[in-house]
């Protein structure tokens, strides 16, 4: 009997390799011919899975939102059930902070999709709507946080939640260009997310 082939765990397998390319030497180069070589596949497999660079870049960046979106859940996992919406907030940012190698991984494998952004901006328009995402659910959160009494009433939970982003992505370059280590990065994070929060 013929051997079964599952081509998810195929097109996962494939798409992994095209992430480690990202994570150790950027995207800019990375052919498909390289994605087959890491992957110990043929090119033609890797073509007859996606039929074009930007379809497998898109779906690599699909896998690793999944990846990142596991270690937030497993993040707020942890705090117990039913966590209070603050400390959601704080695991959420907290998970995406690079303090550890499975962070470090995966901040530096979005660092290499934006920096390929950057040189070919024709993608964003086909890119998935992860950020949006993320910061619809902060934002529920801090007004979920607002309606316990936590938080400060005339906070914008939009505003915020998309700001409280873009410092854990800023904080989170700087400590892959060495500014300052994780520890320090953690502390201003925290610092922020005091200032939003009436005291305990």
């Amino acid at each position: 009997m013929p051997k079964r082939v599952d081509h998810d765990q195929r097109r996962r397998h494939i798409a992994g390799a095209l992430l480690r390319i990202a994570e150790q030497r950027g995207l800019q180069h990375a052919s498909m011919r390289e994605v087959a070589a890491a992957a110990e596949v043929s090119v033609r497999l890797v073509q007859y899975y996606f039929h074009t660079k930007d379809e497998l870049l898109l779906a690599a960046l699909g896998y690793l939102a999944e990846e990142l979106g596991a270690r937030v859940t497993r993040r707020i996992t942890e705090l117990g059930s039913p966590p209070a919406p603050r400390d959601v907030v704080a695991a959420t940012l907290t998970a995406i902070l690079p303090t550890d190698p499975e962070s470090i991984r995966l901040t530096r494998t979005y660092a290499a999709f934006y920096s390929l952004v950057l040189a070919e901006p024709d993608l964003t328009r086909h890119g998935a709507p992860h950020p949006d995402l993320l910061e619809g659910f902060l934002a529920n959160q801090l007004r979920a946080a607002q309606q316990a009494g936590d938080a400060h009433p005339d906070l914008d939970p939009e505003l915020t939640a998309a700001a409280l982003l873009a410092l854990t992505n800023g904080l989170g370059s700087s400590v892959l260009g060495g500014q300052r280590d994780a520890d320090a990065a953690l502390r201003i994070l925290t610092y922020q997310l005091d200032r939003l929060y009436v005291p305990r």
